[in-house]
């Protein structure tokens, strides 16, 4: 069976479920990857309402649709992050501009994202950690290695009470390695795994983009954790580095020309799709390739429906099953009489 195309919401909030699901079926997808804002999906409601879980995959069903995984990255990042008021928008209103009100609500929030996808029926939430480590990524003034460590030890204290739900619900956590997480990268995500002492319930929602423009091979990170990739996003990226712009992005704002990197619709960048797929197809990876669709040069609708048109017609190719050269033996061996 070809992996099903979905499309992930989360950039879609503004519109309702509703009409994205109408969209999304006549672009082409097969399901949604269901965010937990805007309208899309609630957690307390799934929980609360016994009716919820049914009715959204009837919506979806209306429009030809399924759900594989549904994704809490807002919250799952006032886990461990350095908590602002950036982030005041995300909480109910009477927990903003309090730091320690909003982690408490997030990790219980967290906990029964878990709760939800099981009455979702779905296997695998996606999402951030967060970091209280991102800041000290450059190590001036000096940063002794004790900081980091203890970064990945707070980790551990924070998400293995989270995880041990996820594990009592029998869904798993992919976490989308990303700036800002205490995983962005191949070496940060083997750290991550060691300080959780590399418990089943933690892994990787893969999405390459994050990858190229720090100049680490996607390919690479697959190979890395063949069993650990729960979900998979196919974003693009592409490096724009003119000799005035760096990987940092000088404070620029995405779509910003100046830019030393930016988010491409699939097949516009410089990820390599090609690769990435005979990667999957080695790792046995039977899960959702989910559009995760960011790119401010181009129309959001014209790109979604390229997009999905894109992963069918060049990330859909099965793995073989057997070598080429087999043909060869085959066409040698007797006749059977």
């Amino acid at each position: 069976m070809a992996r099903p195309v979905t499309l992930f919401t989360g950039q879609w909030a503004d519109l309702t479920l509703e009409v994205i699901c109408q969209k999304a079926s006549q672009w082409g997808y097969d399901g949604i990857e269901l965010p937990c804002w805007g309208d899309h999906f609630n957690v307390q409601k799934a929980l609360q309402d016994d009716n919820y879980c049914q009715e959204r995959h009837d919506l979806l069903a209306r429009y030809g649709l399924k759900c594989w995984a549904i994704s809490n990255h807002l919250v799952g990042q006032l886990v461990l992050d350095v908590l602002d008021s950036r982030t005041d928008d995300w909480v109910p209103p009477d927990l903003r501009g309090n730091s320690e009100k909003k982690r408490d609500w997030a990790i219980q929030e967290m906990k029964d994202t878990a709760r939800a996808a099981r009455k979702m029926g779905v296997k695998v939430v996606n999402g951030f950690t967060g970091s209280s480590i991102w800041h000290l990524l450059y190590s001036f003034p000096p940063v002794p290695d004790s900081m980091i460590a203890d970064g990945f030890k707070l980790l551990a204290e924070r998400w293995n009470p989270i995880l041990d739900v996820f594990r009592e619900c029998g869904v798993k956590f992919g976490l989308e390695v990303h700036p800002t997480e205490i995983a962005f990268d191949l070496y940060s995500a083997e750290m991550a795994l060691k300080a959780l002492d590399f418990r089943p319930e933690f892994g990787f929602n893969f999405d390459p983009s994050h990858l190229l423009w720090q100049m680490v091979d996607p390919v690479a990170f697959l190979r890395a954790f063949p069993d650990r990739i729960y979900h998979v996003h196919v974003k693009d990226a592409a490096l724009t580095l003119d000799g005035k712009s760096g990987i940092l992005t000088s404070h620029l704002n995405f779509g910003d020309s100046r830019r030393g990197w930016d988010f491409r619709s699939p097949g516009r960048g410089q990820v390599n799709f090609e690769e990435i797929t005979r990667a999957l197809n080695h790792l046995g990876y039977e899960g959702p390739l989910s559009v995760e669709w960011e790119d401010s040069g181009m129309d959001r609708e014209y790109g979604a429906a390229e997009a999905a048109r894109f992963v069918k017609d060049k990330m859909g190719f099965p793995a073989s099953g057997r070598g080429f050269d087999t043909a060869f033996a085959d066409a040698q061996a007797p006749a059977k009489r």
